[in-house]
């Protein structure tokens, strides 16, 4: 995004493996996320910033350190990069790691990404997903984590009646658990909802 409302196509030299710890993968679905809009709309600013940080794909190539996933996997990303062994991700706070990376920074809107600290932020899925489970691992790979940060937060659980306003995708996400809490959720987009729901 070169400013607000100027979004342009390149082609960038394929990326390398920086760190032991990092993958390369070659993107199999990725989006637009909410935040990628506000400075498209000017109300942040931007100036030649890559884009992307929801995304799903292949490991092509690991680092010498990398030990949780291997080349072949089928693997969601986080939008934040942690390592998932320092004592914040270990609470369960990946996004406020002390070595965190915002993928948005590197961008995922590509057809090969850098992924750093690659094993705590790459988790490998059972085999290739079908078409039709694509759009929910999308989500997994942004709003479940925000939506189930949320919920913490909230101290949502058994017994408990929480409202959601705004995204249901977003908002809800962490709390559709059996018995985690009673919801009210309320979106006006309906492809959103049936995601949700």
């Amino acid at each position: 995004m070169y400013k607000p409302g100027d979004v342009r196509v390149e082609e960038r030299e394929d990326p390398k493996l920086v760190e032991p710890t990092d993958a390369i993968i070659r993107l199999t679905a990725t989006c637009i996320c909410g935040s990628d809009l506000w400075p498209y709309r000017g109300a942040e600013p931007v100036d030649h910033q890559v884009m992307g940080h929801e995304y799903i794909g292949v490991v092509q190539e690991i680092g010498s350190a990398v030990r949780t996933i291997k080349a072949g996997d089928f693997v969601v990303g986080s939008f934040w990069a942690s390592d998932n062994t320092c004592g914040i991700c270990t609470a369960g706070y990946q996004a406020y790691c002390v070595h965190r990376v915002l993928m948005g920074t590197i961008g995922t809107q590509s057809e090969l990404a850098r992924i750093p600290l690659a094993d705590g932020t790459l988790v490998a899925t059972p085999g290739p997903p079908d078409a039709d489970l694509v759009p929910s691992l999308m989500a997994a790979s942004d709003v479940l984590g925000t939506g189930w940060f949320a919920a913490v937060a909230a101290e949502a659980g058994p017994g408990k009646t929480v409202a959601v306003v705004g995204d249901a995708t977003r908002s809800s996400g962490g709390l559709k658990s059996p018995g985690r809490c009673q919801t009210v959720s309320r979106t006006l987009v309906a492809v959103r909802w049936s995601i949700a729901w």
